[in-house]
């Protein structure tokens, strides 16, 4: 599949873009277990213009991460293009426009999602940002803003003729948020479509290899995102990538799942500090599989998720391997 001139290879799976969760070690990781592309959290169009510390230090990138798409988000044209200058400057490979959001903050002022609610403004700010920079510009949206408004496989065309080299569509509606289960029957019919000659992305409730397998085999995607399951498990991308390929999933044992969340926790305090960077971390501690159906694990997990200091971390890391992963027990 290719985005521009940016080859992703044949049935590539992408990191999706998600607030306090893609930061720049998490992307790495993800690409180092096999995503083809990686989405920065994202960014706030009016914020990025104001020059706010928080905002632009989301538009760093390491070279070890690339391919690596910028994403942003907005309700006003001027700002979108100004900020997506600001952003090609910050030299992604990709710049990808949010029209997904679902949250309350973000959609509500017009935003995100809120745009599925006003779409001569959301082509406008689409084909303004697209004539504004010289790299791809990709897109992200949902299929509509309600279940009576579902309105992708008539906006897909009209958001290619805008000129972008990519649609993401998350199979929910806004008013859906992130209940019941994504349909993923509208993207099939948009991939389908023998107008729309751009990649398609399918999005939504992929959580096993056999799910991303057959959302390539059942809906004919380009390509396949993946968003909460890689929480607390970015080798949710080895493991899909292996079973597309071979139909078996690779085999990653416990002692390489503990490495890398333990990886993970190392560096979310060596980039922010001790106390905060296990706070920024707890959401993938939560809600990792190496840790789900363990039997009479929860006041371990209580503990667990209380830990402030990395010493104690650690100790209940040991813990855990002992006494419920104990013939994968890693000796120091």
């Amino acid at each position: 599949m290719k985005i521009g001139n940016l080859d992703l290879g044949p049935k590539p799976l992408l990191l999706a873009p998600m607030e306090d969760v893609t930061d720049p070690s998490f992307r790495l990781i993800c690409r180092e277990q096999g995503a083809a592309l990686v989405y920065t959290e994202f960014v706030s169009a009016e914020a990025l213009i104001r020059n706010v510390n928080s905002t632009t230090r989301k538009l760093t990138i390491n070279d070890a991460e690339r391919p690596v798409a910028i994403q942003i988000y907005g309700r006003d044209k001027e700002a979108m293009v100004d900020a997506a200058k600001i952003v090609e400057q910050a030299g992604p490979d990709i710049l990808d426009i949010n029209f997904g959001c679902p949250v309350k903050k973000v959609a509500a002022k017009g935003a995100g999602a809120g745009m599925l609610r006003d779409i001569p403004k959301l082509l406008d700010i689409t084909k303004s940002v697209v004539e504004a920079v010289s790299i791809p510009v990709t897109v992200k949206t949902r299929l509509g803003w309600d279940c009576e408004n579902k309105i992708i496989t008539d906006l897909g065309p009209r958001l290619q003729d805008c000129g972008i080299a990519a649609l993401t569509v998350h199979g929910r509606t806004r008013s859906q948020m992130y209940t019941g289960q994504a349909d993923w029957t509208l993207i099939g019919q948009l991939k389908n479509d023998p107008r729309m000659e751009i990649p398609v992305i399918g999005n939504g409730d992929i959580t096993t290899p056999q799910q991303a397998s057959e959302a390539f085999d059942r809906f004919g995607v380009d390509a396949v995102m993946i968003g909460r399951a890689s929480f607390g498990a970015p080798w949710i991308f080895r493991e899909c990538n292996s079973f597309i390929k071979s139909g078996v999933a690779d085999r990653i044992t416990v002692r390489e799942k503990f490495n890398i969340l333990q990886r993970q926790i190392q560096e979310s305090v060596d980039n922010i500090d001790e106390y905060r960077g296990i706070l920024h971390i707890r959401r993938h501690l939560a809600s990792s599989p190496l840790f789900k159906g363990i039997p009479n694990f929860r006041e371990t997990r209580i503990r667990m998720l209380r830990a402030d200091s990395l010493s104690e971390l650690w100790e209940i890391f040991k813990y855990i391997e002992d006494n419920f992963f104990p013939e994968h027990a890693f000796s120091s």
